[in-house]
């Protein structure tokens, strides 16, 4: 037993037996060479777990396996973003050839281009890793090649935080659509695809809530936030109840950076991202003294082993709370900021006397 070529083929087949379970197939390869790295590491994973090799393929190619990903409703947005750089490299290489090697390949491929951050190449490579967990937990592969990929160190990035000033400059500069997103996520954290998928439907006047449906994370999704006052005010005020509530001109918003970037131009900021409120929100909850469980449900972060941490079962009167704290946060901040302004204007007349 062993890998073997049948009379009038020239592809190798492979034969063997573990635990009393005997395994035949084709190896897919023509070369010998190929054909034994195949047949060792279906034997591997034969004695890992005999029930999944059954049903392994070793033929199917990564490409395939997307297609399968995709599907069956498994593939997400950033997916999608991803696999444009994935597929060239690693589309049509047979699951069983995969290895962690080859992801170093990909890494050194991917930036001999133009310059690509290592942060950016990890973001890839998580995604490889995802796709292929995946095919694991549905019993296409009978284990991760790249399980124990280790990815590249990341220099820690300053990550800026509107203070209440710049926020009031932004929002006076920006077009209307633009002004309720950005008002929207500096006071609820949402993320800005999570904001334009908001329906009317899944807002909650009567309870003050914003239910986020659509999230780019298992923990982002059907959580309930609690509206700040001015988001409610915002709210109140739109007639329709059902649809998207952020349009611009009735339709769909997809595109922020044009008008992004003409808003900071004209409010006179340093240019940060829509994402930053994000950020902007969570530190805010943190110096108002919520704690990090709060803080992360009301997020939606979930990543990882982390997906089932105690932050997920964080009750909604503790949310209420949390916001509850935000507001008398902000309005103490408002009120130093404008107490050192006239602090200053005092000053400076009486130099002028």
């Amino acid at each position: 037993m062993g890998i073997f070529r049948r009379s009038g083929s020239s592809v190798w087949h492979y034969d063997f037996i573990v635990r009393g379970q005997r395994f035949q197939g084709s190896t897919g390869k023509t070369n010998k060479r190929d054909a034994e790295f195949v047949f060792h590491k279906l034997k591997l994973e034969a004695h890992a777990n005999p029930n999944d090799v059954a049903r392994s393929d070793p033929n199917m190619t990564f490409a395939a396996l997307v297609a399968e990903f995709f599907a069956r409703g498994a593939a997400r947005p950033h997916h999608r973003e991803r696999l444009k750089f994935l597929l060239p490299f690693f589309g049509d290489l047979p699951l069983a050839r995969l290895t962690r090697g080859l992801a170093g390949d990909y890494r050194l491929d991917r930036k001999a281009g133009k310059p690509i951050s290592d942060a950016t190449v990890n973001r890839d490579l998580s995604t490889l890793r995802h796709i292929l967990y995946w095919a694991v937990d549905q019993s296409i592969i009978a284990a991760n090649p790249v399980a124990r990929l280790r990815l590249a160190a990341e220099p820690r990035k300053f990550r800026k935080i509107v203070s209440v000033s710049e926020e009031q400059r932004l929002l006076d500069a920006a077009p209307e659509h633009l002004r309720e997103m950005a008002l929207v996520a500096i006071d609820t954290g949402m993320r800005r695809g999570e904001i334009t998928h908001q329906r009317r439907e899944d807002i909650d006047m009567s309870r003050r809530l914003i239910l986020v449906t659509k999230s780019k994370t298992i923990g982002g999704q059907l959580r309930e936030i609690p509206m700040t006052g001015r988001v409610y005010d915002l709210l109140a005020g739109k007639k329709e109840r059902e649809g998207y509530t952020f349009t611009y001109n009735g339709r769909p918003i997809r595109i922020l950076k044009t008008a992004w970037k003409s808003t900071l131009r004209r409010a006179g900021l340093r240019h940060f991202r829509f994402h930053d409120l994000r950020h902007t929100f969570n530190t805010r909850l943190m110096e108002a003294g919520v704690v990090q469980d709060i803080r992360m449900a009301l997020m939606g972060h979930s990543s990882g082993n982390q997906v089932h941490a105690t932050y997920t079962h964080v009750e909604l009167p503790a949310k209420r709370r949390a916001i509850a704290r935000l507001e008398s946060w902000l309005k103490e901040q408002a009120e130093a900021e404008t107490e050192e302004v006239q602090g200053g204007t005092q000053h400076g007349d009486s130099k002028n006397a």
